[in-house]
């Protein structure tokens, strides 16, 4: 196992529907230490278009957030900071974003299922509460354009769901235009509910000690219930229905008049104190307490894990493994052939051993899972169970990748698959194709014997020389002539493979 690099600094940067927030923490005794903070309203939410292009306006508000978080976050090294894109983000459809988003921050920026969101945000949660550490808890988050349902124990959440409604796309749909009234505000909880519905039941039969809220939004409307007097801990259902009722007398969220309401959190309250007030309904909470951890400090605490050899991205691979019924032996001959021409082959082709050695990795002990479908076309199989299986850990960009190296381990390679992944990482991915092409071949046999490979030598950064043992190949006559057919695949799309 490769040593975890040491950093004296990480962080963390959440591209939400509504804030972009950034956290920088250093690790001490075991506890993370935070030592710098940032958040900026970009309401990237309100940009989106009925099309889902970004409008020019909220892509340039976004962009020059992320410029000024990189000029903090710039001189950290790769690998010691997350960036992770959450709902809006995974509805845009904006050519080139992640790309510039890379350059003004510094770090590459990931976007994240809703389930992964759900998970990170419990970590997040769980970790700041330290009392009650085993206690069931329901754990609720009001993002911008999603809502997270999480129920879990420990640091384990066993139920995930992210809702399609936020604060920022409930308040544009039922108070576009800052009017509160009565039946908008009955439209607004009903609409949240036909959300909830489909989880109620799943939700009340695990059950749960106590309810904790992440997020602005709850957090918003926590300061205003206590100062208002309308609750003396936490939220509770009289206290929402006190500040339902403030906002439809006030009629105009311009007039409302609250303690502790921002101008800022004005807009979309309405939509955040409406979903609120359907879950607390269907999923009967009496109380409500407010955490400190949400999202990034999630993200914080897995790259913790990340660099500490605790990777949940390792643990969701084995758990595909087994769920798909892999031939694990043979996974594992193919990776460990993968991994030795990598080794070989990194310094000269100027991959990143800590990144990309262990997606290689992945791949090869996923390449197979496609069999349990059909034999036929099995790698197309196997590319669409990765790419769209829930996988712990894992960015939309990184199971793309996974999915785009099964997909290619066998017969004429499809560069097409290739195109979706963003510039930076096409070329590395074609070229660990490369090598999983190549180790799956050498070992078609299934044989518990590795075939020794000298060396392998770069030749440029798009062709490769391997070197067999003496006599292997004329006793092998079936790899040669795979190795023959493979080097006219590489050819098509540009390669040189020569062998001797």
């Amino acid at each position: 196992m490769l040593d975890a690099p040491v950093f004296d600094e990480i962080a963390a940067v959440d591209l939400g529907s509504n804030s972009f927030h950034m956290i920088v923490a250093r690790l001490r005794d075991g506890r993370l230490e935070v030592i710098d903070r940032l958040r900026e309203h970009v309401r990237l939410a309100q940009g989106l278009l009925p099309d889902n292009r970004l409008s020019e306006e909220a892509r340039a508000r976004a962009l020059d957030c992320l410029a000024r978080f990189g000029q903090r976050l710039r001189e950290l090294p790769t690998g010691a900071v997350r960036a992770v894109g959450t709902n809006t983000l995974r509805k845009a459809r904006s050519p080139g974003f992640l790309e510039a988003a890379r350059e003004a921050l510094g770090h590459p920026v990931e976007i994240i299922s809703g389930v992964e969101e759900a998970r990170l945000i419990y970590l997040g949660v769980a970790r700041s509460l330290e009392a009650a550490a085993r206690e069931r808890r329901l754990v609720m988050d009001i993002g911008g354009g999603s809502t997270e349902l999480i129920i879990g124990s420990g640091d384990q959440a066993q139920e995930l769901e992210s809702l399609y409604m936020g604060c920022v796309s409930m308040s544009q749909r039922f108070f576009a235009d800052g009017r509160v009234d009565k039946p908008a505000m009955r439209r607004a909880i009903l609409a949240a509910q036909l959300e909830v519905e489909p989880i109620r039941r799943r939700f009340l039969r695990r059950g749960w000690e106590g309810a904790v809220g992440a997020s602005g939004t709850i957090k918003a409307v926590r300061q205003i219930l206590l100062a208002e007097g309308w609750s003396d801990q936490g939220i509770t259902p009289g206290g929402l229905k006190k500040l339902r009722k403030a906002l439809i007398a006030a009629g105009d969220m311009a007039k409302v008049s609250l303690k502790s309401l921002s101008d800022e959190r004005r807009p979309v309250l309405p939509g955040g104190v409406a979903i609120l007030s359907a879950v607390f309904d269907l999923l009967e909470i009496e109380r409500m307490q407010v955490s400190s951890g949400a999202l990034r400090e999630g993200i914080l605490f897995d790259l913790v894990g990340r660099l500490h050899h605790a990777d949940i991205r390792e643990h969701s691979v084995e758990r595909m493994i087994e769920r798909f019924r892999c031939d694990t032996a043979q996974a594992q001959r193919v990776a460990r052939v993968a991994l030795r021409l990598f080794d070989q082959l990194a310094p000269d082709w100027k991959l990143d051993v800590g990144i990309w050695r262990p997606v290689l990795d992945w791949a090869a002990r996923l390449h197979e899972i496609g069999l349990v479908v059909a034999h036929g076309q099995y790698h197309k199989h196997g590319a669409y169970l990765v790419e769209h299986s829930d996988m712990a850990g894992f960015s939309l960009t990184e199971q793309k990748m996974l999915a785009a190296l099964v997909r290619s381990h066998r017969r004429k390679f499809p560069r097409a698959v290739f195109e979706g992944l963003p510039r930076g990482v096409r070329e590395v991915a074609e070229s660990l194709a490369v090598l999983l092409r190549l180790a799956a071949l050498i070992q078609r046999g299934r044989s518990s014997r590795t075939p020794e490979i000298l060396h392998a030598r770069a030749d440029g950064p798009r062709g490769l020389t391997l070197r067999f043992g003496k006599g292997f190949l004329e006793h092998h006559p079936l790899t040669r002539a795979d190795l023959e057919a493979e080097r006219r695949y590489l050819g098509a799309i540009g390669w040189r493979l020569d062998f001797e």
